[in-house]
This record gives C-alpha cells, sequence and structure tokens, in this order.
C-alpha cells in the first residue's frame, strides 16, 4: 500500500462538528477499501489567499492514508460530489511528515516568542 497525504478545504459556513463529522465519513471510505487513517488533523477555520466559490475562508483537515490507489480514487469521486468540499488535494509521499501545525509559531507561549527574538537579536 501507499502513502497518501490528502488535505480538504471545506465551506466556512458548516460547524466544526460537520466537518469532523465529513472527515469521519471519508475516513470509512478509506477503511472499506482496505487501507487506512494513520491521522486526522484538524487545522481549523482559515483565511483563503482568493475567494472560491464565493467563500473568503474554509475549514482545513489533513488526512495522512495508507492505502491502495484504488481507496483514493473512491475517496475522491465521493469529495467531487459533495457541496461542502470547496478544495482537496491527495499527494503520495514516501513517508509522513511531522506536522507543521505543531511547529506554527501561533502555537508557541508569549514567552517563548519572546525568548527566541531576544536570543536572535543578540547573536546578530
Amino acid at each position: 500500500m501507499a502513502l497518501y497525504e490528502h488535505l480538504l478545504i471545506a465551506r466556512q459556513d458548516i460547524s466544526a462538528q460537520q466537518v469532523d463529522a465529513l472527515a469521519t465519513h471519508l475516513k470509512t471510505i478509506v477503511e472499506g477499501e482496505g487501507g487506512k487513517v494513520e491521522k486526522q488533523e484538524y487545522w481549523g477555520l482559515r483565511g483563503l489567499a482568493y475567494r472560491i466559490k464565493k467563500n473568503r475562508k474554509g475549514h482545513f483537515v489533513l488526512l495522512n492514508i495508507n492505502a491502495p490507489a484504488k481507496a483514493v480514487v473512491e475517496l475522491e469521486r465521493q469529495l467531487k460530489i459533495n457541496e461542502d468540499v470547496l478544495r482537496y488535494m491527495t499527494v503520495k509521499v514516501d513517508a509522513f511528515d511531522v506536522s507543521s501545525n505543531k511547529n506554527r509559531r501561533d502555537d508557541r507561549p508569549e514567552g517563548e516568542r519572546k525568548a527566541e527574538n531576544a536570543e536572535n537579536q543578540e547573536a546578530a
């Protein structure tokens, strides 16, 4: 089986619970085709670079999938007919990366950011 990273953007006017239910539905599709969802991450409601179907924001969800190709084909077929999904992208990878979500600057406490800025200024 191959490894895939799948990112989808859902409409802004649905709730986080509905997005979670959508991700759970996608997980059952993958498992029904003989695959496995290794990790599911909800990145939250974020702004888009440009409007997509009159939406300025979207709910972002990342799925790390270990599945055969036919599972991904079925997953994408289901996403094409779902009205809540604005965009999706599936990429075949050699190995899963550590989530960039945990390393985001916004997630660190304020004290850590100030200490890091002070160290960077001293080094310069």
